[in-house]
């Protein structure tokens, strides 16, 4: 998660009594907006009272979760939220903080290794295949509308490539309606 960027050690916020927060990285004043977009960014922070100096982060960090939880992003359902506040007080509460950690990068790299998969999946398939075709017609379209290009070309042999093209598309799309056709039985 943390993510070396200028600077070294986590960026300092500072937050004052009338509530503002402020990055002394920038020198510029900044909203738990910012401060969620540098979590996803993987930026290093630490969120500190600017009169104690007393390290607030969790807070503040518990704080943009209420306000994105508030805004319709529910990723903690009620469950778990009443399983978690059980926890307090309870003899494994000092576990509990490590384990869901740990749950949370096992997630990350399924989530990865799931992401790779399913490109992988595709890399190989008609789809990819279609994406090509694509994407050369479309630079061929491109190249049509460039001065001087088009004029070398000699009309017979664009007309039959772009024939065969057609046809090629036309015969992927069969399969691929076929294949459709066969997933609905």
């Amino acid at each position: 998660m943390k993510k070396t960027v200028p600077g070294d050690g986590p960026v300092i916020i500072k937050k004052y009594a009338n509530r503002r927060l402020y990055n002394t990285e920038t020198s510029s004043y900044i909203t738990l907006e910012h401060l969620a977009a540098m979590t996803r960014d993987g930026r290093d922070f630490k969120v500190v009272d600017a009169k104690s100096e007393e390290d607030i982060t969790h807070n503040i960090l518990t704080q943009i979760i209420m306000e994105e939880e508030q805004r319709g992003q529910t990723m903690l359902p009620v469950p778990f939220l009443r399983q978690l506040i059980a926890m307090y007080g309870d003899s494994m509460q000092a576990m509990v903080p490590g384990y869901l950690e740990a749950s949370m990068d096992s997630f990350r790299r399924n989530q990865q290794q799931f992401k790779s998969a399913v490109e992988g999946a595709f890399a190989n398939s008609p789809f990819a295949e279609l994406a090509k075709q694509n994407m050369a017609m479309f630079e061929a379209a491109t190249a049509a509308f460039k001065p001087g290009v088009a004029a070398g070309l000699a009309p017979a042999a664009s007309a039959a490539s772009k024939d065969d093209e057609i046809a090629a598309l036309k015969a992927e799309l069969g399969r691929l309606h076929e294949k459709i056709e066969k997933l609905g039985d």
